[in-house]
């Protein structure tokens, strides 16, 4: 679940013969054998709701999160201002990887599930779930009349993601190269691209745009892009961490932007955006908590220590005043973010999410560790038997 070191620390802790049993035995994803529950059938169900509902933005904001949560780090003035969201709330977001694998993030705000179902095979969550898993946040929003996008800054090859974000009910898939990115493009190429998009379809459906940031992938051993910060001053820290601080404030400078040209450029549709850390640097592990040696900080990784997992959420509007936030807790793992998204929407839950909705009321937020597991391997298991996880 983390890289350390450059050394990938996975959860093929065994032998190649071990993982080959499991998947004999248990298959690529935990679920119960049987429940007596059942999804209810959504034949004759209806979407509709009062009015266009807003257009909607998710913004994966690449390997940020509020690093006041370590101490004695130097932050610019109002630096945690980026992290809030339209009601001024903080929100914290527990994800299941750290360090790099944003993937796994994809899979828990696409799909709204968790990729530590898939135990030593989370490595190869959305390979594995391509074609397979086709319950998810664009295929709901699809069914009520959605168009999907998603703007991936990689290749859309890396890891099967094209495949896999269509398994999801992506409709357009627009990877780096159909949007012609030259290396690490800043935040405002992506948020350019997608005010094409709601420029292209101006006055038609909804839409549902995913948009995947580039701008503060590691290395941060280097000035990225020193001309579009000539104001910027170091502030002190580490240089790793200056940069990485100098990068996010370009992303929130770049932020405010796109939300000024929202405003001006659509004054007649509706916006919610909403934004997350998919994962802490990969620096985080060394200053966290500095004093413990290279084989502790390896098992607090794999004890999913909440300290390396926490990121953030924020949920903002454009012309708009969102639905629902009771779900929005101060402090939420990431398969439950698609909830979020649909409930401050106004969009009606489909029967997979009402019932998730249950589990987050009584696990308080957290998922797959709620119970021992048992809450997702029930869930799994309910998708399962609903035909929304196929083969697995």
């Amino acid at each position: 679940m983390a890289f350390y070191s450059d050394d990938y620390v996975s959860n093929f802790v065994r032998s190649g013969a071990a993982a080959i049993s499991e998947l004999m035995t248990h298959g690529f994803i935990e679920s119960d054998a049987v429940t007596a529950d059942r999804l209810k059938p959504t034949i004759g169900e209806t979407c509709q709701t009062a009015g266009k509902p807003p257009h909607i933005i998710m913004v994966h904001d690449e390997s940020s999160f509020d690093i006041t949560a370590v101490p004695g780090i130097r932050v610019p003035p109002d630096y945690r201002r980026h992290f809030e969201s339209f009601d001024g709330r903080i929100r914290s977001f527990t994800v299941e990887g750290a360090g790099g694998p944003s993937w796994y993030t994809e899979y828990n705000v696409l799909a709204g599930l968790s990729a530590r179902s898939f135990g030593r095979f989370a490595y190869f969550v959305t390979q594995i779930a391509a074609g397979r898993v086709e319950r998810g946040l664009p295929r709901r929003l699809a069914l009520c009349g959605y168009r999907t996008y998603t703007l991936y800054s990689w290749p859309g090859a890396f890891l099967g993601a094209r495949s896999f974000h269509k398994s999801t009910g992506v409709e357009y898939f627009i990877d780096a190269k159909d949007m012609g990115t030259v290396g690490l493009e800043p935040d405002r190429f992506f948020y350019d691209q997608a005010l094409r998009v709601f420029e292209r379809e101006r006055s038609k459906d909804p839409l549902f745009v995913f948009v995947i940031l580039a701008a503060n992938h590691f290395p941060w051993g280097y000035r990225y892009r020193p001309e579009l910060t000539p104001q910027w001053r170091d502030l002190g820290n580490q240089p790793k961490i200056d940069e990485y601080l100098r990068r996010q404030a370009m992303s929130a400078r770049d932020y405010a932007e796109f939300l000024d040209r929202l405003k001006w450029e659509f004054p007649g549709d509706a916006f919610l955006l909403v934004r997350y850390g998919d994962h802490q640097p990969e620096f985080a592990m060394d200053i966290i908590d500095p004093a413990p040696d290279e084989a502790e900080i390896v098992r607090r990784m794999e004890t999913f220590d909440p300290r390396y997992l926490t990121t953030y959420y924020a949920i903002d509007a454009v012309n708009f005043v969102p639905i629902d936030v009771s779900s929005a807790l101060d402090r939420l793992d990431a398969a439950y973010l698609p909830l979020v998204v649909l409930e401050a929407a106004g969009v009606r839950l489909d029967p997979s999410f009402t019932e998730q909705k249950r589990i987050l009321q009584r696990c308080r937020g957290v998922f797959y560790p709620c119970a021992g597991g048992s809450e997702a391997r029930r869930f799994n298991r309910l998708l399962i038997d609903a035909g929304l996880i196929k083969g697995l």
